[in-house]
């Protein structure tokens, strides 16, 4: 599923990312790679808080859409 439509305050883990490698590389570099584990924490708006290791993200529509997770 999505990460966007992610249940909040379950840990799941990073199974795609279907996006174009600028993003990947991105996302790689604030440590969203497959098999990474992540934590959505909200769904505020057009945006997700999600806890990456130790740090808070926010993603918009677009990036949390084309990250998938189970």
């Amino acid at each position: 599923m999505p990460l966007r439509v992610a249940p909040a305050g379950q840990s799941l883990r990073v199974i795609r990312i279907a996006s174009d490698d600028k993003t990947k590389k991105h996302l790689e570099s604030l440590g969203i790679t497959l098999d990474a584990e992540v934590e959505v924490l909200a769904h505020c708006g057009a945006s997700t808080i999600c806890k990456v290791k130790e740090s808070r993200l926010a993603f918009d529509t677009a990036v949390s859409s084309s990250i998938f997770v189970a």
